[in-house]
């Protein structure tokens, strides 16, 4: 049975719940969407996407390319037919681009429309406009472009008919989407563009490039990666896997929740999205990983999760970048553990949908949960998660905070109401019908 809509208003009442069980099928990758979709878009050719999110952040990202004069058909749920334009066939749009809440969609638009021929103008709801963009506005600057920002935020204007030239760039902060938005404007500038990142990013970009037949090089452990602009990308079907970030909530529910066991199905579990399934295996999770092929060029897995006691662990640094938006649900397996979590290396946390790290502590500690905030991460005093009477936590309108405190909830002694859960529907539609399925209590308040 399909998994009803989440729940109308903005708010809900979570837990105390039972064991999960059963078989889930969680949405399409949210990352491997966006990017499908716009590659698919400046391709030669027509590409068939399958498992597309059909969430908020991705439908903007393709609105915005419908803007542009690309043609892009959904004859069903998931599924998008894309009638590439090729590299430089995007037309002028005929007002601002609003990308919502997705920041992936403004970071990687500005890469992608920094070398064409026409103006145009990135906005964003209130929280997108608060997030920094100087991070791409620097370096597309370096190479050739011209975008102005209010004080590095958006709205960003684009002034179109700049050549660009390749350079070769050290990012400051190892981000996938600054690593992202680089080669795309590199697709359409003279000579060789190269990114180097302190830390490896996930490589979805350069992997969906090499799909649709361009030619990119990667150095070392894959910290430097190169592409020569002036090339064509060609049209190609492409199947997105279910998302690990969506997963996650339900790999640590079934965890923390006593009785559970749950299979989530074809799980896309490539080494650079997979930081949070090394983190509870290190806290004593039970968690099968059983291969079955991949889809959209990323090894896919379905996941078999039962409950385990957990215990806290000091989280190597070098795991982060690889589970930075799983840092919710890790901070709720922490919460439920036996002992001390340490978490040091995160200070990107404090820029995503809402500064995580001051939105998780503060949630914890209305759920009892003692937790040690610090610039850069948190120390969370694992133990027995219960919910004073009539307790509520704020998600500040972050998708990934509100699923992750439903999870909590299941642990806690009585209901939890959360507040501000719209965005929700950026990544995860549908969620509540189908934790509700799989046996979480979630209602809307």
């Amino acid at each position: 049975m399909a998994p009803e809509a989440a729940p109308a208003g903005n708010a809900w009442i979570a837990g105390p719940g039972g064991p999960l069980r059963g078989t889930l099928e969680v949405p399409g990758d949210k990352s491997v969407s966006h990017r499908a979709v716009m590659l698919a878009a400046i391709a030669d050719g027509t590409s068939r996407i399958t498992g597309f999110l059909e969430g908020a952040d991705t439908r903007a990202t393709a609105a915005i390319l419908q803007r542009l004069g690309v043609r892009i058909e959904a004859p069903a749920p998931g599924e998008r037919i894309v009638h590439g334009v090729g590299v430089d066939g995007l037309q002028p749009p005929d007002g601002t681009l609003d990308c919502g809440n997705a920041g992936t969609a403004m970071r990687l638009l500005a890469g992608l429309l920094a070398g064409q021929r026409f103006d145009s103008v990135l906005v964003g709801d209130a929280s997108l406009s608060r997030r920094p963009m100087a991070r791409v506005v620097e370096p597309l600057s370096a190479m050739g472009a011209h975008i102005a920002s209010e004080g590095g935020h958006a709205p960003l204007r684009i002034a179109g008919g700049r050549a660009l030239h390749g350079i070769d760039y050290a990012t400051p902060v190892a981000s996938a989407q600054v690593k992202s938005a680089i080669l795309l404007a590199g697709l359409s500038a003279a000579g060789t563009t190269t990114v180097r990142e302190p830390h490896p990013t996930r490589d979805y970009t350069e992997r969906m490039l090499r799909d649709f037949g361009y030619a990119v090089d990667i150095a070392g452990g894959g910290d430097a990666v190169s592409l020569r602009g002036g090339g064509r990308l060609r049209a190609t079907d492409v199947a997105v896997p279910a998302d690990f970030s969506s997963a996650a909530f339900f790999l640590v529910a079934a965890s923390v929740v006593p009785g559970s066991a749950l299979v989530l199905r074809r799980v896309g579990v490539h080494p650079r999205r997979t930081g949070l399934l090394r983190a509870l295996e290190a806290m004593g999770a039970d968690i099968q990983v059983h291969p079955c092929g991949d889809a959209g060029g990323e090894p896919v897995a379905d996941l078999v999760v039962r409950h385990a006691p957990l215990r806290g662990i000091v989280l190597p640094p070098e795991w982060v970048p690889d589970m930075i938006d799983e840092f919710p649900a890790f901070c709720v397996a922490a919460a439920c553990a036996r002992g001390e979590t340490v978490v040091r290396g995160a200070a990107e946390l404090r820029v995503k949908e809402s500064d995580r790290i001051a939105a998780m502590a503060a949630g914890l500690r209305r759920l009892g949960i003692a937790v040690d905030e610090a610039p850069d991460g948190v120390v969370v005093h694992g133990g027995r998660v219960h919910a004073p009477a009539g307790a509520t936590v704020d998600s500040h309108g972050d998708h990934r905070i509100a699923m992750a405190f439903a999870v909590a909830a299941q642990c806690a002694g009585g209901p939890v109401r959360i507040a501000d859960v719209a965005n929700v529907a950026t990544s995860f539609p549908g969620f509540a019908g189908l934790a509700g399925a799989a046996g979480m209590r979630l209602a809307p308040a």
